[in-house]
């Protein structure tokens, strides 16, 4: 399992970063990235901590975790600076909370999202043709999420990605323990979504892609 949306007590999760790469560990991830809520109030007290730290805990528990953030509910006017000041920060990899039903994020949150520079679209909701197509264009991925609430949504996001060609990555979207999702139930859920065994192995790749240029590798 690869997850690039996981948080920490940084913003809303329950667990330090040293305790939640550890069970992710044990749970035989690949891969994961803290990617805790922020807004401009908070971006510089989050993002250099997890910097000084995501190396070493990598190494530790054997397995890659990366410093990201997760732009939440920021005015749309100021997604794209935002991700600009989070990428100077040290982030390896920019999510933003996406137009999720869940949640009364702004109208126009997709939209400002997919024109700024970042990574990852989560739970997008109920987004547009003209989105889906933004989101291909441009190379940003949409999130399937194993998360109740966000995931109501996760059969029309598989849809509109698939018809349009934008790329999908699986996410937990963990909060707690017992949100990290092993890959078994992670492959339901993208296969209850609408997808084939193959578009969830692309899917999972493309997650190995953003690992590789998050790192560096490509």
């Amino acid at each position: 399992m690869i997850d690039l949306h996981t948080h920490s007590i940084y913003s809303d999760g329950e667990l330090i970063p040293a305790e939640l790469t550890r069970r992710a560990a044990v749970a035989g991830y690949r891969a994961l990235a803290i990617t805790d809520h922020g807004d401009f109030s908070n971006l510089d007290l989050i993002i250099p901590r997890l910097v000084r730290v995501v190396g070493d805990l990598g190494r530790a528990w054997g397995f890659t975790v990366l410093a990201g953030i997760e732009l939440t509910h920021v005015p749309p006017a100021m997604i794209s600076s935002a991700a600009r000041e989070a990428r100077n920060l040290g982030a390896q990899l920019v999510v933003v909370h996406g137009e999720t039903i869940a949640e009364p994020v702004a109208p126009g949150t997709n939209r400002a999202a997919l024109e700024a520079d970042i990574d990852i679209l989560a739970h997008p909701g109920l987004i547009t043709a003209e989105e889906a197509q933004m989101a291909a264009r441009r190379g940003i991925c949409l999130e399937i999420t194993t998360r109740k609430g966000h995931s109501l949504t996760n059969g029309h996001v598989a849809k509109m990605a698939l018809e349009y060609g934008a790329r999908l990555v699986i996410n937990t979207d963990s909060h707690a323990p017992g949100d990290l999702t092993p890959l078994v139930q992670a492959r339901k859920i993208a296969l209850g979504a609408g997808l084939t065994e193959a578009q969830f192995e692309q899917a999972r790749l493309n997650s190995d892609i953003l690992v590789r240029k998050a790192m560096g590798e490509s």
